[in-house]
This record gives C-alpha cells, sequence and structure tokens, in this order.
C-alpha cells in the first residue's frame, strides 16, 4: 500500500530552509562530501586488495570477505551512538568526533598482526563509518538551497564513489611496491577534516531551531516515527543490497574469473567508479525536476538492462562499457538518497532517524558479498551476481514506488 505522498515544487515560496550563507553550506557540504569520500575509500581498501589480505593471513576469500560483513553489520551501532549525539547536541562535535576515531582505526587495521585482530578492527571502523553519513548527510542537507537539493545531494552521496575510486588509484600505485598494510596507512587523513569543520563550519540553524530540550522528549520524537523508520530501514535494505551486491565483489570477478592483472583491474575500477560519479549527479539534477521516487525508479530498471555486459560480455572493452553503465545507474539511484531521506524525515530528528535507518538497512544487506561468493562455489561468479543484480534492482524498484517523498520540502518550520 503507499504512503502519503506530499510533494513541493523547488520553486514554492515556502520552499527555504533558515538561511545560511554561501559560504557556510558550501564548507558544510565540502566537509561531508570529503568525510564520506575518505569513510569509502577506507571500506574499499579491503574491497580492492581481497586476495592478498586472505593470503597473507592464510583465510579463504570468503573470510575475508565475511569481514566486509562485519564491518557493514557494525554500521548500526556508530550510527545510533552519534545520531543520538547530533540531535541532542548538534552535529559538529559528533562529526569531528568521528572522523578522528575512524581515521586511528583504519591506521591500525594496517597494523594488525593476525586476521582475529584485523576482523575486531574492521567491526571498530563499521563504527566510525556508520557514523559520519547521517551526521554528515543531515548538517548538510540542513544548509544547502532547497532548490539544488537534488544535484548537491548526487554530489554529496558521490563521495562514496570518490573514495571507491581513491582506493582503486592507490592499489594502482601504492599496492605494487609497498603491499596492501601502507594503504591502510594514508586512511588517517580523514582526521585532518576535523580541522576544516571545526574551523570552517557553523552549526545547523535547522537544529538550533527545532532541537529537543531533554533526552526524554529526544526519546519520544524518535518513538512517534516508527512507522517511517521502518519503511526507511526497508527501503535502505534494499538500496544497499543494489550497492553491495554490484560492487564489493566485482574487482574479485574481474582477477579470479575474468584473469586480469591487479593493475588491469584497478583501471577497470576507476572508469566504473567515474560512472558511479555522473551517474549520482545526473540523476540527483534530474530527481529535482520529476521527483525523488521517479528518478530512483527508473534509475534501478534500466540498471537491469546493464546487467548482460556488465556480468556476461565476451571482450574487455564491453565488460568496461558495462561496468561503467552499471555503476552509472547504481550510483545514479543512490544520488537521490540523501536529500530523499532527509526531506522525508522530520526536522528534530534528522540526526538520528535517516542515518540509522541507512546503517539498519547496511546491517541487514551487508551479507551480500559473502553471499555471492557462496552462490558463485556452486555456480560461477557471472551467474551469482547477474541473478543476485536482477532480484535486488527489481525489488528495490518495488519499495522505492510504493513510498512517499517530500521534494522541495522547507526545513526548520
Amino acid at each position: 500500500m503507499s504512503l502519503p505522498e506530499r510533494t513541493l515544487s523547488p520553486e514554492s515560496p515556502n520552499d527555504s530552509t533558515p538561511p545560511s550563507g554561501a559560504r557556510d553550506y558550501v564548507s558544510a557540504l565540502v566537509a561531508s562530501f570529503l568525510g564520506w569520500t575518505l569513510d569509502a575509500f577506507d571500506f574499499f581498501l579491503v574491497v580492492v586488495a581481497l586476495p592478498t589480505i586472505a593470503r597473507d593471513f592464510g583465510v579463504d576469500n570468503a573470510a575475508v570477505a565475511l569481514s566486509l560483513a562485519v564491518t557493514l553489520g557494525f554500521r548500526p551501532v556508530g550510527a545510533f551512538l552519534f545520531g543520538l549525539l547530533a540531535d541532542r547536541y548538534g552535529r559538529r562535535i559528533p562529526l569531528m568526533i568521528d572522523l578522528v576515531f575512524y581515521s586511528a582505526v583504519e591506521v591500525l587495521s594496517g597494523l594488525a598482526p593476525s586476521f582475529t585482530v584485523f576482523l575486531v578492527l574492521r567491526a571498530l571502523f563499521g563504527i566510525g563509518m556508520g557514523a559520519e553519513w547521517g551526521v554528515g548527510a543531515s548538517l548538510a542537507m540542513e544548509k544547502v538551497p532547497p532548490r539544488w537539493r537534488g544535484v548537491l545531494s548526487g554530489f554529496l552521496q558521490e563521495g562514496y564513489a570518490v573514495g571507491y575510486l581513491l582506493a582503486a588509484l592507490c592499489s594502482f600505485f601504492v599496492f605494487p611496491r609497498w603491499g596492501w598494510r601502507p594503504m591502510f596507512f594514508i586512511g588517517g587523513l580523514p582526521a585532518l577534516l576535523a580541522l576544516f569543520v571545526r574551523f570552517r563550519v557553523e552549526e545547523s540553524a535547522v537544529w538550533q531551531s527545532t532541537r529537543h530540550g531533554s533526552w526524554r522528549d529526544l526519546g519520544r520524537g524518535i518513538a512517534s516515527q516508527w512507522k517511517l523508520f521502518l519503511y526507511l530501514t526497508g527501503l535502505m535494505t534494499m538500496m544497499n543490497f543494489v550497492s553491495h551486491g554490484t560492487q564489493d565483489m566485482y574487482p574479485t570477478f574481474l582477477r579470479e574469473h575474468r584473469g586480469f592483472g591487479s593493475r588491469e583491474k584497478d583501471a577497470i575500477v576507476v572508469v566504473y567508479n567515474v560512472g558511479a560519479l555522473a551517474g549520482g549527479i545526473l540523476f540527483g539534477l534530474v530527481s529535482d525536476h520529476v521527483g525523488r521516487r521517479r528518478a530512483m525508479v527508473v534509475a534501478l530498471l534500466l540498471a537491469n538492462l546493464m546487467i548482460p555486459l556488465w556480468a556476461y560480455a565476451p571482450t574487455t572493452p564491453l565488460l568496461v562499457v558495462g561496468a561503467f553503465l552499471m555503476q552509472f545507474m547504481v550510483q545514479g539511484a543512490w544520488g537521490v538518497v540523501p536529500a530523499h531521506i532527509t526531506e522525508l524525515s522530520p526536522d528534530a530528528v534528522r540526526g538520528f532517524l535517516p542515518g540509522f535507518a541507512y546503517q539498519c538497512g547496511v546491517l541487514i544487506a551487508g551479507t551480500a558479498a559473502y553471499i555471492q561468493v557462496i552462490i558463485a562455489r556452486r555456480t560461477s561468479y557471472p551467474t551469482a551476481m547477474a541473478f543476485f543484480a536482477f532480484a535486488v534492482f527489481t525489488l528495490g524498484a518495488a519499495v522505492v514506488g510504493v513510498g512517499r517523498e517530500k521534494r522541495g520540502t522547507a526545513f526548520g518550520r
């Protein structure tokens, strides 16, 4: 059953947030974008170096793929803790603490003496990764002009694609000479971003005007939104199946099924992340004109058409084209997400609700890579990926379609 829809025109006279200067909202957007970029960079270092990490620790690929699921599984913990702090005490301080925390954990991951220690550190990194998106997205989306919210949402979300791209470049240049461990030392850079937030980003005016006066009031506000929370969790479950189901095992597929070397694999990863970046921004822009749900549904259904080239292309050029177009559509749908789910969330719980729902979806969908590895053992990598992708694209489009939207809604009123 479809939830009631409320759609506002981007040109509506009531379409405004509390005033925020251009320098302030640009700084908030840049800080949130870079935080998400470096978060994704740290996560995808495991993806691009998965077979080598497995060999060094004497475990199989499925064990390291399980470490990805562990990271994703602990993301709701970070979203819960830091989301509550963001709605009670503001967006900036929790964001700064989180940037320093996950940077330290990432550096320690490169020093892990055993797979057990590595697994524990990846769980801790999941807490930091889960915290960043909700706090950063609420801070940025509450500040940017509503008429540009869709396209800037695409820019913000595609920090994830840029992080993946940077991980591939790091693997291309750093891995052949120094191995996988030094790549994680580079993951300490987000700690410096905390200084940028401290000195350049102001607190959200929306939070200041709508914050709860006590923890009890905040708890009641969150509890009153349980129906919305369940829908957002279902939506983000499907969206995370879409992204992790098409990204996490693809580098391993390129190496172990298609026989590409490390550098060839990294070059292909760079190409399809360029597609992801372009798709996220374009569909975010489109969503400002045709609506959030319509843009997402179109992107997901078009992604189904890319499966044959993406998984079964007979030649390398066609495979690269398929990978590019696949991530163009996948991240096209994702580019709309920050605007869409922050618009659906009430002002007073926006730091907590969208981020926690997002990460609960991650918890459920975090086994995507592990499931694909198990299916591939009985069939093949292409068949496992193609079957999984078709299922999640189709179901994901249905979940998006039955929801509501509040395109262009005013924050802080």
